[in-house]
């Protein structure tokens, strides 16, 4: 199993690929192609449809301030499968693409996670990470306890600070 390493804010995070789907088809995400072009919003969580991860990010669906913010993306990541994610984003009205880590290459590189939790191994810890256009962490939020929901104040007030740093 690959060491769990934290990555710190204004550290820079490796670019990744990985499968996923907004809903209706299945297709490769490069992290790289959407930080060129502003930042990035990845909001790892351990399961799609339990009840804390299903609750947080549908709070991320109704944030005004994501919506209406230019050159900022927003993606799920978590274990499950693209076919779980459809699901999941279609029984919920997701707005956002989902990613599937299905071997925690990601999770683990990013340090987010958990040895083991609820008897599965590897599963991502609840976090947030705001990334912005060199990669760089702007905003990194996370907790061992995986029924803990994250506040979205600081992630809005980040959210601003690019904006300003966009103008």
């Amino acid at each position: 199993m690959t060491k769990n390493v934290e990555r710190e804010p204004n550290e820079t995070v490796p670019d990744f690929r990985l499968p996923g789907t907004e809903g209706d088809e299945i297709r490769e995400y490069q992290l790289s192609s959407y930080t060129d072009k502003g930042a990035v919003v990845l909001v790892f969580y351990p399961f799609d449809f339990s009840p804390v991860c299903t609750e947080v990010l549908c709070n991320f669906r109704d944030a005004e301030f994501l919506t209406f913010t230019e050159n900022v993306d927003v993606f799920g990541v978590s274990l499950d499968s693209c076919y779980a994610h459809q699901r999941f984003i279609e029984e919920y009205d997701l707005p956002f693409p989902l990613l599937s880590d299905t071997r925690g290459r990601i999770t683990d590189q990013y340090g987010l996670a958990y040895d083991e939790w609820e008897h599965h191994e590897g599963v991502p810890k609840r976090a947030l990470l705001t990334i912005d256009e060199s990669r760089s962490v702007r905003y990194k939020w996370v907790t061992e306890d995986a029924y803990e929901s994250p506040g979205m104040d600081a992630l809005h007030q980040t959210v601003l600070s690019l904006e300003e740093v966009d103008s």
